[in-house]
């Protein structure tokens, strides 16, 4: 079997007598997407931040790309590879599209920019951002400030962001929150793509879309892991049908 992109073992995370993560091991294999569902408060995002770096497991160990990076910040961890998306957007609203991309290219370099408008003139950046707005479909925007954009078209936006980085791996929370169902349908159909460049671990509550992307699912609940599967398996699994799908959930 090929090794996994990502490996999380035996991660643990209290805040105070709340254990959000429970001893949670789990992995990602190339070219794969492994979705991860759970209700809310099963404690999803707090999993999905330490494996970005932004929160510090108590115990258990984080290994990327076939090195332990459980002690790496988020921008050693972006640098390795990972890339990711948040629920809560982390977009500059005062650029415009295009120059928010550019950034993303920026950061790829591993320095901080200067004179922007310096940086907006350099074309191997500019071409890396184009290149990634057109693969999500945001090209004919490059030039509309960010803050104007619909919902939907700023989450195309921070996955162009993410793609400028050249990751070898993605983190995505909850990517169609807020989309309707023509930009769902958009986005499940480029992630379905996108999985054979980069594997992804995703977030998700849009069921439709995990079922019709995951190779996996692994179902988190009150911080704790209580089935991994395929689609098939999870929807036939007891335990999960008592403690988070529903019988209507799984027709």
């Amino acid at each position: 079997m090929t090794d996994p992109v990502l490996q999380v073992e035996n991660i643990s995370k209290s805040f105070g007598a709340l254990k959000a993560s429970n001893e949670i091991s789990l992995d990602l294999r190339p070219g794969e997407i492994h979705a991860l569902i759970g209700p809310n408060g099963a404690g999803k995002s707090t999993l999905i931040k330490q494996i970005a770096g932004s929160l510090r497991p108590d115990e258990g160990r984080i290994t990327a790309l076939g090195r332990d990076i459980t002690g790496l910040d988020t921008v050693a961890r972006a640098r390795l590879g990972l890339g990711r998306t948040f629920q809560i957007s982390s977009l500059a609203m005062e650029f415009s599209v295009l120059q928010n991309a550019v950034l993303g290219a920026l950061g790829a370099r591993g320095r901080a920019f200067g004179l922007f408008s310096n940086v907006m003139k350099d074309k191997a950046l500019l071409h890396t951002a184009h290149e990634a707005l057109r693969r999500v479909g945001l090209e004919e925007a490059a030039q509309q400030r960010t803050s104007d954009l619909s919902h939907g078209q700023r989450r195309q936006l921070e996955v162009a962001v993410a793609l400028t980085l050249k990751p070898r791996l993605f983190l995505m929370d909850e990517p169609m929150a807020g989309l309707g169902a023509s930009g769902s349908k958009d986005l499940t159909g480029f992630l379905d793509g996108l999985r054979h460049e980069a594997p992804i671990l995703l977030v998700e509550h849009d069921m439709d879309a995990v079922f019709a992307l995951a190779d996996r699912i692994s179902v988190l609940v009150y911080g704790t892991v209580i089935a991994t599967g395929t689609a098939d398996e999870i929807r036939t699994n007891a335990e999960v049908r008592r403690a988070y799908l529903g019988e209507e959930d799984l027709a």
